[in-house]
């Protein structure tokens, strides 16, 4: 799986090398057996962002990319719309990427993490949980109402957030120095930490699908989609 995620990383049109940070000396040894650049890291790491700020201390670059290691379909094109907002707004801090939601067992899973933003394009929240709770859905009764679909869909988008993130290294290493938050512990969403100081994301949409894998259930249909047998 990692080695799917190292080829599409390295496939980015505007990154200029792919590094694996990892605590696990066998993840270490299987990047390097396919050619891949591998750093270990200390195993105390409250996060992958803690993780990534280790590696970065070293490097000399302006953005850091944080995709991580257990999604194999995501695709080089959405990273690279991920950086592209950073070379028109040297303030811009963090940036990630959303995808529309049509499928309702996502909006309910607790597995595919929600996000919703203000009318600029910046993360207003994250969570597990379906945001936003359009409460006009519950209390439906009779013809479609004003703000639905005939089916009964609310009207109010919803998106799912796809694990990937870009950093100013100046802010990814700020970021490392600060504990972890209550919102971020209590989602176990390390963004939260983020905009809990104050630090301002900006949200891509794109249509590009990829599969965070959590689960058994995930790494099947992974694989399918890998070999072939369904598609994303």
């Amino acid at each position: 799986m990692i080695e799917h995620v190292y080829r599409r990383a390295a496939a980015v049109r505007s990154v200029s090398a792919v590094i694996v940070a990892t605590d696990d000396e066998r993840i270490a040894s299987a990047v390097r057996a396919f050619g891949g650049d591998a750093r270990l890291t200390r195993a105390d790491h409250y996060s992958a962002t803690d993780r990534l700020a280790e590696v970065a201390e070293r490097l000399d670059c302006e953005l850091v990319v944080n995709v991580q290691g257990d999604e194999p379909l995501i695709d080089p094109q959405a990273i690279d719309a991920a950086i592209t907002p950073f070379e028109a707004d040297p303030a811009l801090e963090m940036s990630t990427l959303c995808r529309a939601i049509d499928d309702p067992a996502e909006l309910a899973d607790p597995h595919v993490v929600k996000v919703v933003m203000d009318r600029q394009g910046f993360a207003l929240y994250f969570s597990r949980a379906p945001i936003p709770f359009d409460r006009r859905t519950i209390f439906r009764d009779g013809p479609a109402q004003a703000g639905h679909h005939e089916d009964g869909r609310s009207t109010v988008p919803a998106f799912k957030h796809l694990g990937l993130y870009v950093y100013r290294r100046s802010v990814l290493l700020a970021l490392a120095r600060l504990q972890p938050t209550p919102l971020e512990v209590a989602e176990s969403l390390e963004q939260l930490r983020a905009l809990e100081h104050g630090y301002r994301i900006r949200v891509v949409e794109t249509t590009a699908e990829s599969i965070g894998v959590d689960t058994p259930e995930d790494l099947e249909r992974v694989r399918r989609i890998v070999t072939g047998v369904t598609r994303v």
